[in-house]
């Protein structure tokens, strides 16, 4: 039978779909994220521009914008091998620092990003526990917008992902039984944070020219959450077998 080609497709589930994925993210985020705090706590970092809660930058609020300067010039000046001024410690992780300016600036971008699809008011300066709650009240509300809701669900996965190797953490991988669509081999991998399946044969290779997999070194072809229709398709499975791999 031959297929037609389909339509664009959302790239999030909508409703309870969304909102249970999301509310996993925040959830992970807000047991994590005070981990991260302590670590840089460990480490040595001092200065209290590092530890304040940083809003994302904004023409009106100039303190905010100082407070991003400040802490990218630590992250500049610990790639550098200078230490920030003060008592004895052991050496800052940068790799910590830098998670905790991402996730920082990256929710309060978010946060303003919800806020201005609704029309609703620039939300206010807090840290990152308060946004993070801020926004696990609005799941609700985003879901009714698929585009904004593909959005802050990737976005708070990746934030989480960030968080979690950061820490140590490692993710979860789970190989499933079909064959690859694309070079035949026993090698598709559910990657369940990321709610990705890759080929890890090195020499898969779509018919997209303008793939990854085609490009970048070292890149292997993906399917995103919203391809899984397709591939199990392909492969014989359904949805609910790659989501059960994947939980």
């Amino acid at each position: 039978m031959t297929r037609t080609a389909a339509g664009p497709r959302r790239r999030t589930p909508r409703g309870e779909g969304f909102a249970a994925q999301a509310r996993r993210a925040v959830d992970a985020l807000l047991r994590q994220f005070p981990e991260l705090r302590e670590e840089l706590g460990r480490g040595g970092v001092r200065s209290p521009a590092y530890r304040l809660p940083l809003p994302a930058p904004a023409p009106a609020n100039r303190h905010a914008a100082e407070a991003v300067e400040d802490r990218a010039a630590a992250v500049w000046n610990t790639r550098r091998g200078l230490v920030p001024p003060g008592p004895g410690g052991t050496p800052v992780d940068l790799t910590v620092l830098e998670t905790e300016l991402d996730i920082t600036t990256s929710l309060a971008e978010l946060e303003e990003a919800v806020h201005d699809r609704f029309g609703l008011p620039e939300p206010r300066t807090a840290d990152v526990p308060t946004r993070l709650t801020r926004l696990h009240g609005r799941l609700d509300t985003i879901a009714r917008d698929p585009d904004l809701a593909a959005h802050v669900l990737s976005e708070l996965r990746r934030m989480a992902r960030r968080c979690a190797r950061a820490l140590g953490d490692t993710e979860p991988i789970r190989r499933i039984r079909p064959r690859c669509p694309l070079c035949d081999s026993v090698s598709l991998r559910v990657f369940s944070a990321r709610h990705v399946v890759l080929c890890v044969n090195p020499g898969c290779r779509c018919e997209d020219a303008s793939c990854a997999c085609h490009h970048a070194a070292g890149a292997r072809h993906r399917w995103e959450r919203a391809a899984w229709a397709d591939l199990a398709l392909l492969v014989g499975c359904t949805v609910a077998d790659l989501d059960e791999a994947a939980a």
